[in-house]
């Protein structure tokens, strides 16, 4: 007589476990890189955004014959943002980049002609000189 032996196909519980560990161990590898990434990345832009309004203020002065001291408006820069008619950046910290008056104002302070533009948020403007 037959002897019925039935093994079921699947996994145990100490292979699901281990599989659940070494995922949870590569994610607490991953996810701190990624965070370091981004934040890097975004004080890239926003470093890149004050030197295209350093740019477009430089312009701005020479076209229009500006000395050291004036100091130009949102409007006055923004033929010369971008290609040309573009929208004014907005810090990828602080919020969307809609390119309102609102989100620029919020995030950067334009300041004179011989002045570098500041980050209202704390980047310091010396990595502007950094990445010229």
């Amino acid at each position: 007589m037959k002897t019925k032996t039935s093994r079921k196909a699947g996994f145990t519980l100490v292979e699901i476990m281990i599989v659940v560990a070494i995922i949870g161990l590569l994610a607490a590898i991953a996810i701190p890189s990624f965070v370091h990434a981004r934040s890097t990345s975004q004080m890239n832009t926003c470093i890149n955004n004050l030197r295209q309004i350093d740019g477009a203020k430089q312009r701005w002065a020479m076209e229009n014959g500006k000395t050291g001291t004036d100091m130009p408006v949102d409007a006055d820069i923004l033929p010369y943002i971008g290609h040309g008619g573009g929208a004014l950046p907005s810090c990828p910290l602080w919020g969307p980049p809609d390119g309102s008056t609102a989100a620029f104002d919020a995030s950067y302070k334009i300041n004179d002609v011989s002045s570098a533009p500041t980050c209202r948020l704390g980047i310091d403007p010396n990595y502007l000189h950094q990445l010229n």
